[in-house]
């Protein structure tokens, strides 16, 4: 069985096996992994998550896209490139400008959803079925290497009140 054809395999187990929760949690993600993969061409799988989200300081249901891709390029032009087709493609940043404090992330709006993307490449590992599984199903060519986006997903939420001091831990 090639990579891809084992990948695809453990992708469609992974998706079936997800427990959804009654919300239909995953939904959330829908659009940011059709956008990794249709648009950046990336190899992804959806999972439900619960997620800290510093901005309402609660714990919320949400969901994650593990994404992985190749290429030539630079990391630098890799994200800048990234998040320009993002925005182009309908995606809008989300009214909060301290949405992403000292991360490399940026979170983007869309279909009712926010949703973080987070960029990381070799130099870092989530170690998660997921991961090894997008990973390994990646073709590389001569000179490309791997690079991931970590998508994590809530409802949208508002922007919060100006002068409001936000912590992220």
């Amino acid at each position: 069985m090639s990579r891809i054809t084992r990948a695809a395999a453990i992708a469609a187990v992974l998706f079936v096996a997800s427990p959804l929760s009654a919300d239909g949690q995953v939904e959330l993600c829908e659009e940011a992994e059709r956008f990794v993969r249709e648009l950046v061409g990336m190899v992804a799988v959806s999972e439900p998550d619960t997620i800290d989200d510093w901005r309402t300081k609660a714990i919320v249901e949400g969901c994650r896209v593990t994404a992985a891709g190749a290429t030539q390029r630079s990391p630098t032009d890799n994200v800048r490139l990234f998040y320009e087709v993002l925005g182009e493609s309908g995606w809008v940043r989300t009214p909060d400008p301290r949405d992403a404090p000292n991360e490399g992330a940026l979170r983007f709006r869309r279909d009712g959803a926010d949703c973080l993307f987070n960029y990381y490449d070799s130099s870092v590992s989530l170690d998660t079925e997921a991961e090894l599984m997008v990973i390994n199903a990646v073709p590389l060519r001569s000179g490309e290497r791997i690079f991931n986006f970590l998508v994590r997903c809530t409802h949208a939420a508002p922007a919060a009140p100006m002068g409001t001091e936000l912590s992220v831990w």
